[in-house]
């Protein structure tokens, strides 16, 4: 499934925490580390020492690129690095698209602020314009890593999204031999409108029956389901805490209107919170 997996990096924890499970992902598949540093051009980066004028990200990126290529080649992992000027998100999704990444591996809260809050961090950005899957990884006290996967947990909804979700979950399960967890969650009706809640359960069942069959044909032999009530991304995360699960995959874009564009999308907002990596794929290109 993975032959070259691009790993963003700088001097953050996050990016140090999504290299090294990106190490251990890719001593599994023999696949090759890309390791990628840009240079925001966003920020002012050129200064002169004497009379030569040198550009100080970029000479930061070298040394930050060779602290992590050293680490890549400890674990005997092939490896190629580069570095490149632009915005961030965009380089880091044109660079994967033009050097046949599988796989970005990235870690989340690499900024700070304001930036962070309004526009959104550059992780989510990637995720939500990559056209390969986007495994991110948070670097806080309460975050474990453990791989292979034993427990994999796919929340589905029955949007195009949750389907290529399910299959790329499908496709981690088998090569882990771990249990699929699908989850639906029944969000409560606001201000006292919504469906009957006999209805909504029946439409609840029947998603998971339909998601059920299709990891089954996929090849999953362990599959576990569960419905819960309440926030879509509190439940999620909550969900993955309480059953021991190493990874969480969700297709992006699930939710559109008011809670995409105030509350951010509920992919995101589990990518804020989860304390196990999250894989995303887009359904314009699940494989």
């Amino acid at each position: 499934m993975y032959n070259r997996i691009l790993v963003p990096v700088d001097e953050s924890d996050p990016a140090a925490a999504a290299l090294d499970h990106a190490l251990e992902i890719a001593d599994e598949w023999d696949a090759t580390v890309s390791l990628l540093y840009v240079a925001d051009t966003n920020e002012s980066s050129q200064t002169r020492l004497g009379t030569e004028v040198v550009d100080v990200l970029e000479q930061e990126g070298e040394e930050i690129v060779s602290n992590a290529r050293e680490r890549v080649a400890e674990r005997g992992v092939s490896v190629t690095t580069d570095i490149v000027q632009g915005i961030p998100h965009e380089a880091i999704v044109q660079y994967a698209a033009t050097h046949d990444a599988d796989l970005v591996v990235m870690g989340t809260h690499g900024r700070d602020g304001l930036e962070r809050y309004v526009l959104g961090s550059v992780a989510e950005r990637v995720v939500n314009r990559a056209t390969i899957p986007v495994l991110t990884v948070r670097a806080a006290d309460d975050v474990t890593t453990s791989y292979p996967y034993t427990a994999v947990l796919v929340p589905t909804d029955g949007s195009d999204h949750a389907m290529a979700a399910l299959q790329r979950g499908a496709d981690v399960a088998n090569r882990n031999n771990a249990t699929v967890h699908l989850l639906s969650v029944l969000e409560e009706p606001i201000l006292g409108l919504g469906n009957d809640r006999s209805d909504r359960d029946e439409r609840v069942r029947g998603l998971l029956e339909e998601a059920t069959s299709t990891v089954q044909n996929a090849g999953v032999d362990d599959v576990v389901t569960a419905v819960e009530s309440g926030s879509v991304p509190r439940e999620i995360t909550s969900y993955a805490d309480s059953e021991g699960i190493d990874l969480i995959v969700m297709g992006t874009h699930g939710r559109t209107g008011i809670d995409q564009h105030l509350l951010g999308s509920i992919t995101e907002r589990v990518l804020r919170t989860a304390s196990v990596p999250v894989l995303t794929t887009n359904r314009k290109n699940p494989s």
